[in-house]
């Protein structure tokens, strides 16, 4: 009957042990980033008087209604653009503008901008505390007449310092995707 007690006492107290273990891993107190909610991204492009909007807005997310897109007009060939995207919470009244959140958080998000070769090039013009870019504005040079689409993917947790993710190469990028817009544009002579 001794050996049957010290074996009690023995599982009681490893238990004991796996329980504490088990409760002081959860803190209650670490922050938590829960993933936001993007119904609305919109990109802006403007040369001088010209401004082109770009805007994807999904009001029931996941839902069955495919998220409306427009563009606002043609672009022009081979011209320099300033861009511009935001990110907005329409769910919400007020929208919450969750691009504050992204330019805040710079070092754990960036923007992509994937467009086919002929029909332009993108460059960084905004970065974050370790100089790395992050994408909420930028410049589009346009190329030759054409039409194609521009995806724009937003980006949390990438790895920026990996092979070609500075110069805007989603490749290598990793991380999870916030948000992705598809906008069908035409670039005229």
């Amino acid at each position: 009957m001794k050996t049957l007690n010290n074996l009690n006492k023995t599982k009681i107290f490893f238990l004991a042990i796996a329980a504490v273990s088990i409760t002081s891993c959860n803190n209650d107190d670490d922050p938590v980033n829960e993933e936001e909610v993007i119904t609305t991204v919109t990109t802006t492009l403007t040369n001088g008087a010209t401004t082109i909007t770009l805007t994807s807005r999904d009001l029931d997310g996941d839902g069955p209604n495919d998220p409306l897109v427009t563009v606002s007009g043609n672009l022009t060939a081979n011209t320099v653009y300033n861009g511009e995207t935001t990110f907005l919470n329409e769910l919400d009244t007020p929208a919450e503008d969750i691009t504050v959140e992204v330019e805040e958080e710079g070092e754990e998000h960036q923007v992509f901008y994937q467009i086919p070769a002929a029909l332009g090039t993108f460059g960084y013009t905004d970065f974050d505390v370790n100089a790395k870019p992050v994408g909420l504005t930028f410049t589009y040079t346009t190329g030759n007449a054409g039409t194609g689409n521009l995806t724009v993917t937003l980006r949390h947790l990438p790895n920026k310092s990996a092979a070609g993710v500075a110069a805007g190469d989603i490749t290598n990028a990793g991380g999870a995707t916030d948000a992705q817009v598809t906008y069908p544009i035409v670039i005229a002579n």
